[in-house]
């Protein structure tokens, strides 16, 4: 029976593609990638480049891309993704970062892609969820991008930590003079930020109500607090670009990304937004999220189970249409193309 249980894990654990790691040079320092490719036999792809969000994320995350890099593959495309720096032994420290700095190193990865004989330099798009929902109309700033797959993402940064920090607080059943305590902690936290407060400064206005936060984390936040897509995501016009949102989403005000994603890209026609009504802020289904015990076992024994209905159907679908669909270029995206052929959960704040 255990060797059955493991021939079961072992098989629901592979994927119908190639996978081989890869290291892309950047501002002196090595990005350790992986290069996931379809079993096609063709020997060019488009190409898929992951965006993380927040957090000390590995490149595969846990493994828990590759059910979306198979189903990348079965459209035809390949994925790439790095560990963040100071993760799984990268040099750096994520923390260290701003979104600017997040953007420039997902450039530096299409580069790369760029310049490989199996990669199709003119279907290189992005994917990126929450927190990469800065970083992904930076990166379409500075380099030509054929789509985006955005996933839960944010728009500004203290809306969402508000956001976030009522949402849990509702979900816990908070009392009111807790909610209050919270909401005026939060306040405390803003106008540190503010007046761009040290480590030291935010520990004594805090006290015991710190909350695990560490000097890394306190200058990352202090890098990134004014961050907001809103005028960014003009970049992303004509570009076509697949929204994706959850109905169980406490940690993005979803229906505030929606109404400022429609706003600035709808007029283009190139906007699509899927719903997905049973699915948390990673787009799991909600009835596996809540349960640790069910989540390490779909993992297990049936890791493409743990998304939501649809969902990597939906990414599937959205890049076999693009890829059917003749190469056009708008003004604007022919230009930045002609320059480029001459020379990354909100934190509750």
């Amino acid at each position: 029976m255990a060797a059955g249980l493991v021939g079961v894990v072992l098989w629901q654990n592979s994927y119908d593609m190639d996978e081989q790691r890869v290291s892309i040079r950047h501002s002196g320092h090595t990005l350790n990638g992986v290069l996931a490719t379809p079993k096609d036999g063709r020997k060019r792809h488009g190409l898929v480049v992951y965006i993380h969000g927040d957090g000390p994320v590995g490149a595969t995350h846990d493994d828990g891309y590759k059910p979306m890099w198979e189903a990348n593959a079965k459209a035809g495309y390949a994925s790439l993704s790095w560990d963040k720096p100071g993760v799984a032994g990268a040099p750096g420290n994520w923390l260290d970062q701003s979104m600017d700095d997040r953007a420039n190193e997902a450039a530096a990865a299409i580069t790369w892609a760029r310049a490989r004989p199996d990669i199709d330099g003119d279907r290189i798009g992005l994917w990126g969820a929450s927190q990469a929902g800065w970083i992904l109309p930076k990166v379409a700033a500075k380099t030509p991008v054929r789509f985006v797959i955005a996933v839960s993402s944010a728009i500004n940064w203290l809306q969402q930590g508000r956001y976030n920090l009522l949402a849990k607080l509702r979900a816990d059943g908070a009392s009111t003079a807790r909610t209050m305590a919270e909401i005026a902690k939060s306040d405390t936290t803003r106008r540190l930020l503010e007046r761009h407060a040290n480590f030291e400064e935010y520990v004594r206005a805090m006290g015991a109500d710190a909350d695990g936060m560490t000097a890394d984390r306190w200058g990352f936040i202090s890098k990134n607090y004014t961050a907001d897509a809103t005028q960014d995501l003009r970049a992303l016009r004509g570009v076509p670009v697949l929204l994706t949102l959850a109905g169980h989403d406490i940690n993005v005000d979803t229906a505030d990304t929606e109404r400022i994603y429609r706003k600035v890209l709808d007029a283009g026609g190139a906007l699509t937004v899927k719903h997905y009504p049973d699915a948390t802020h990673s787009l799991l289904k909600q009835s596996i999220e809540q349960s640790d015990l069910k989540t390490t076992l779909t993992a297990l024994f049936s890791p493409r189970s743990l998304f939501a209905v649809g969902f990597l159907d939906g990414q599937r679908q959205f890049l076999s249409a693009e890829a059917a669909m003749p190469h056009h270029e708008t003004p604007a995206r022919s230009a930045m193309a002609r320059g480029a052929r001459s020379r990354v959960p909100p934190r509750a704040l």
